[in-house]
């Protein structure tokens, strides 16, 4: 095969990681658009709002809406402000797609510090790790980002997905421009 056509081929095969990522139904640790329960917390207040918001169908409905915006209409400026009306940014999978919209955006150095809350927030949260992995191969920190690799690899598996994604990114020859 030349390489044009394995480039074609890994090009097409990361477009539909891309388009399949959103629609699948990931494990807990994933993240995706229905959000895991909390993390515990040493708080019982906090605990009690917390764990109650995943079963609160406004919650749900709210993060939902914020998702589509950010996937399907790829608005993050909105998303932001509905992500954050959630009042649940302490929340890894909320604070994941704050910072992955706030990174879009290109604001690196606000989307580092969301992404930063979430893996605070749940530090097997793999969504995360594969979102601020492509935010470390857009800045140029390629061993972060293999680190970040590893990371998914331990949690997820070397067929997730997220792994894939983030070890097509990491192919690329670097100083290519391309934003993930």
């Amino acid at each position: 095969m030349s390489k044009f056509a394995i480039r074609l081929l890994t090009l097409a095969m990361f477009s539909m990681a891309l388009i399949a990522v959103p629609l699948l139904t990931t494990a807990h640790a994933a993240g995706g658009d229905n959000p895991a329960p909390p993390a515990s917390d040493s708080s019982k207040e906090k605990k009690k709002n917390k764990s109650s918001s995943i079963d609160d169908p406004k919650f749900i409905e709210g993060y939902r809406a914020a998702y589509s915006t950010i996937y399907d209409r790829n608005d993050y400026a909105a998303a932001i402000g509905q992500l954050k009306a959630l009042g649940q940014d302490d929340r890894a999978d909320v604070a994941n797609l704050i910072g992955y919209s706030t990174r879009k955006l290109g604001d690196y150095k606000v989307s580092q510090i969301w992404y930063e809350r979430a893996l605070k927030a749940d530090p097997n949260h793999v969504r995360t790790w594969q979102y601020y992995g492509l935010w470390q191969v857009e800045q140029g920190n390629r061993d972060q980002a293999q680190y970040h690799l590893n990371r998914i690899a331990a949690l997820a598996g070397t067929d997730s997905a997220e792994y894939r994604s983030l070890a097509a990114a990491l192919e690329k020859s670097p100083g290519t421009g391309l934003v993930y």
